[in-house]
């Protein structure tokens, strides 16, 4: 069986499936394509899939070129219809892994994805889980209910892990570029998988374990969101002694060694960060460990839109005038610049909360028009990019897209409460937080 996939492979006979066309699954299934595979995009959105048809790209860096050229091809096919599966020798996972509201992992969308793997699931089979997850997923969750089909792992089909390392809009590291960790259950279903990405990764990295590689992929995020907590604590010591942070931080990034740059914000925002340390943190308390660091790392994180929304009354204040019925405007709903990307945006719980104090608020993203379908804030859905304009109480930058470094603010005369080190110069108008 091995030797067999393995051949396929080098031939380019393998066909591949991708479950869930979103930002990791989108950009995987056209890089297979362009390597000479053919794929299969699955999705439960019909709406997706109608517009990869037409050629249509819904996500703002993987052009409509691209999508166009994939469905010239004849390489990719996007469908709702998971029958197809069949017709795939490799099923790559690649769907959401949320927290529920009580910050435990939502396995729910792995759950459902798996059961429908084992509805077709056949001898020779490999499958791959990149979501993102705590260390024991694969073989505890993926596994049993895939071997439900009367089909043992190992034996019958082979399991991998390989953590997604998308970093949307990065021009200098793409998918092909990223190195790939890869985890199996055994040596041959490694082998097999390793070989798979090695036709479109330049680099791939083999882990003796897929608890290793799922280990792997928190560590990476648990890394940043703990040394974001501490900017952000930062941020707020050095405001009260008038240091301002950002300076600090191009001061200190000027070391060549033992120092790397992270950066404050009004929040955690993305599909990693915000949600990644909590599946380490549910999951260490099975053994009886209490992970102290990254629960205050997190606590810190989600506290600082609660410290924007301080400032943002205090400079309201100065200016007379109360929060309550104050109209105020959001620039940025992205949670990173020049993405249209709104995935646990602080700038979503910002609104949220202003809106609940009684404020009249608005938001502005270049890259966002309407204000998409989320888990959390559904109300908010249909909403829409709005001017900006001298007609608001207070500017609110959230995000540092490039369009507002062009912005006359100071022609406004409208506090600006700026988030991101976006203003530049003195003005009686800027305020940090």
């Amino acid at each position: 069986m091995r030797d067999t996939l393995i051949q396929n492979i080098e031939e380019k006979t393998f066909v591949t499936g991708i479950i869930g066309l979103g930002y990791v699954g989108l950009p995987l299934l056209y890089t297979f394509s362009e390597s000479g595979f053919r794929c299969i995009g699955f999705d439960v959105d019909a709406d997706k899939v109608r517009m990869l048809d037409r050629g249509k790209s819904y996500i703002k860096h993987i052009s409509e070129r691209r999508v166009k050229q994939g469905a010239d091809s004849g390489l990719v096919t996007a469908t709702t219809d998971f029958s197809k599966l069949r017709e795939c020798d490799g099923i790559i996972i690649t769907v959401p892994t949320p927290l529920s509201a009580n910050r435990e992992p939502d396995l729910s969308f792995i759950v459902d994805t798996c059961e429908t793997i084992a509805s077709y699931i056949r001898r020779g089979h490999l499958v791959v889980l990149e979501s993102t997850t705590y260390p024991g997923t694969t073989e505890e969750v993926l596994v049993p209910i895939l071997e439900r089909s009367g089909l043992k792992v190992d034996q019958d089909f082979y399991v991998a892990y390989s953590p997604e390392r998308e970093d949307p809009n990065n021009p200098e590291y793409t998918t092909t570029s990223i190195p790939k960790v890869v985890g199996s259950t055994s040596p041959d279903g490694l082998a097999v998988a390793e070989k798979l990405y090695q036709q479109i990764i330049e680099e791939t990295v083999s882990v003796s374990s897929v608890k290793a590689a799922e280990a792997s992929k928190l560590m990476e995020n648990i890394f940043r969101a703990v040394n974001i907590a501490l900017v952000n604590e930062l941020k707020i010591a050095f405001m009260k002694m008038g240091i301002d942070i950002w300076e600090v931080i191009e001061a200190a990034s000027t070391k060549p060694f033992g120092y790397m740059p992270f950066y404050p914000g009004p929040g955690l925002g993305g599909h990693c960060i915000p949600v990644d340390p909590f599946y380490l943190t549910w999951k260490a308390r099975e053994y009886g460990i209490y992970t102290k660091f990254i629960e205050l790392a997190g606590e810190i994180n989600t506290s600082m839109p609660d410290f924007v929304i301080s400032r943002i009354m205090e400079v309201l204040s100065e200016d007379g005038k109360p929060l309550k019925g104050s109209k105020i405007i959001i620039l940025g709903l992205a949670y990173k610049p020049n993405v249209d990307d709104a995935r646990e945006s602080p700038s979503l719980y910002l609104m949220n909360k202003l809106e609940q104090l009684g404020a009249d608020v608005s938001y502005h993203d270049p890259f966002i028009p309407v204000i998409p379908h989320t888990r959390k804030f559904n109300g908010m859905s249909g909403r829409k990019s709005v001017a900006i304009d001298d007609s608001f109480d207070l500017i609110l930058i959230a995000t540092a897209h490039d369009d507002y470094r062009k912005v006359d603010f100071d022609g406004l005369e409208t506090p600006v409460v700026d988030t991101r080190n976006v203003l530049r110069g003195e003005s009686p108008w800027y305020h940090k937080a």
